[in-house]
């Protein structure tokens, strides 16, 4: 908390910056999701999708309980 604290006074990134954490999560979910299906998955970064592969992208989302939706980037 202290180093996160200082982060923001500093302006400067913390220790466990967002993007390491995102980075670290993602590789994690993709090796499981590369498991269940059986074969390699190719990440495109640029777009946040597994590179031609809709069942892979499909399987990254589960559905919310209603009221709440997935976030889309046209809903945002």
């Amino acid at each position: 908390m202290r180093d996160f604290l200082a982060a923001i006074d500093s302006r400067s990134k913390p220790v466990s910056d967002i993007e390491q954490g995102y980075i670290s999560t993602a590789s994690c979910i993709l090796a499981n999701n590369a498991l269940k299906l059986g074969r390699t998955l190719t990440w495109d970064p640029a777009k946040n999708i597994v590179a031609g592969d809709a069942e892979a992208n499909r399987i990254l989302r589960r559905p919310y309980r209603q009221p709440w939706a997935h976030p889309t980037p046209e809903a945002v």
